[in-house]
């Protein structure tokens, strides 16, 4: 098929590769002239592993390309995929600007009949203002679909390429089929559904694991206070089929550009309808709390933070990806920098992105994990990065200054700390300091 894929953010860049892959040709699009330029000069706007090789692969069979030139590419395609963003505003609610100038765009280069697919997360109804404007810019026939992406950053060519479902909302039997086969060989679990409910699939979907997550995360800070071990807890509540093991690992909370939006967004889509989410707020309300505990723990050990030197491992939302958008770390860091605190960071990838949002004379961004624990009060490690979890805890007690380690992320087990003289904190488990469990105190029945 002959597809044109409207934006080349995640969602846009990954999955018109990997349409591309499919034996399809796309084109695709995007107004901002340097992202283009470096995709057609083989470079890669985004960190996602193996895309750049695929993107290579398939400019190289004829299949992919990229341009500017929105017009051309949507007469030159029988199916147009908008994937552009939907930012939150300051309300929370989603920022539809640059869908409805797409679907203004779109309905003035219709030159015959197309099906218009949205995959941007987008409020319930917005596929039928996109077909209003669309229409009031075009005489020529066209319909509208909802497939909403469920892709992970990190993750993303092996989410889009074996994906759990895919969910189809639809209209009409030609929409349906074309999409049916444009999908199949990606996987037969298949749903179809009408446009609406696929709108709200994709929120819904979100919203739920950002609840597990939450959920998770509060239970992990009851244990901290009985003395149980979140690790086990999730473990064993993830054995019963109805919960599941996904989503249940205690940290510092969600971040990256979709949980927080679309939980955010849904609130609001709920209160427009005069409905108060009251469980989803308080999953919002825990989320940030939870980054907080760092702080907490930090403040526990040292007292007064003004002067001291924290070192941060960590700064993307999670691993394997160069997005800090909702990171943890950017209100971690900039309350340490608040309470008088130096901060040395480092993070294999997302270092320069972050350092293009927060600069700080108290802020030092390093080239290497020892350069960042070296002479520092205390170590944070805020992502999980594989390249942490090599690094032994008898190596990070050689360099810090103070033998404290907060690890936001559970890296860390208690054989791993046996014979260290680290003051330890993690999420959910009981303190392991210089190899002994810190007890709870017996609770009254």
């Amino acid at each position: 098929m002959k597809l044109a894929v409207i934006g080349t953010g995640y969602v846009g860049l990954v999955s018109g590769v990997c349409f591309s892959e499919l034996g399809n040709d796309v084109i695709c699009v995007d107004k901002i002239s340097s992202k283009i330029s470096m995709l057609n000069g083989g470079e890669v706007p985004i960190y996602e592993p193996g895309l750049k090789q695929l993107i290579a692969h398939n400019k190289e069979e004829g299949r992919l390309s990229f341009t500017t030139d929105l017009t051309e590419a949507v007469r030159n395609s029988d199916i147009v995929v908008i994937a552009v963003g939907t930012p939150s505003m300051s309300n929370g609610q989603a920022n539809l600007s640059y869908i409805m100038e797409a679907a203004k765009e779109i309905g003035q280069a219709l030159n015959g009949f197309k099906i218009i697919v949205t995959k941007s997360t987008v409020p319930v109804g917005t596929n039928e203002k996109i077909r209003d404007i669309i229409a009031e810019h075009s005489m020529y026939p066209f319909e509208i679909a909802s497939v909403p992406e469920f892709l992970r950053e990190g993750t993303a060519i092996e989410d889009t390429l074996h994906p759990d479902r895919i969910i189809i909302g639809a209209a009409t039997e030609i929409v349906k089929e074309t999409l049916i086969e444009l999908h199949s060989p990606l996987t037969n679990n298949i749903m179809i559904t009408d446009i609406r409910s696929a709108e709200m699939i994709k929120y819904a979907s979100n919203a739920f694991l950002a609840t597990k997550i939450s959920f998770i995360n509060e239970i992990a800070n009851i244990c901290e206070k009985v003395g149980a071990d979140v690790t086990q807890v999730a473990r064993g509540m993830g054995y019963d089929k109805r919960i599941g093991h996904s989503f249940l690992k205690a940290g510092i909370g969600y971040g990256g550009s979709c949980f927080p939006k679309d939980t955010q967004a849904l609130v609001q889509i709920a209160g427009q309808m005069d409905y108060d989410f009251k469980l989803l707020k308080s999953v919002i309300e825990v989320n940030h709390d939870q980054r907080f505990n760092i702080i907490r723990k930090l403040e526990a050990i040292l007292k007064e933070l003004s002067g001291r030197t924290i070192a941060v491992w960590g700064l993307a939302f999670k691993p394997e990806t160069d997005d800090i958008r909702d990171a943890p770390a950017l209100e971690i860091i900039s309350s340490l920098l608040s309470k008088g605190a130096r901060v040395k960071a480092y993070d294999p990838i997302a270092s320069k992105n972050f350092s293009n949002v927060l600069q700080h004379e108290c802020l030092e961004y390093c080239n290497n994990v020892r350069e960042a624990a070296e002479n520092a009060d205390a170590l944070c490690i805020l992502t999980e990065w594989n390249e942490f979890r090599e690094i032994s805890p008898d190596l990070i007690q050689s360099w810090l200054k103070l033998p404290n380690l907060i690890d936001g992320r559970n890296l860390y087990s208690e054989e791993e700390l046996k014979g260290t003289q680290l003051i330890y904190y993690s999420v959910g488990r009981p303190n392991m300091n210089n190899g002994i469990k810190e007890q709870s105190p017996i609770l009254s029945i």
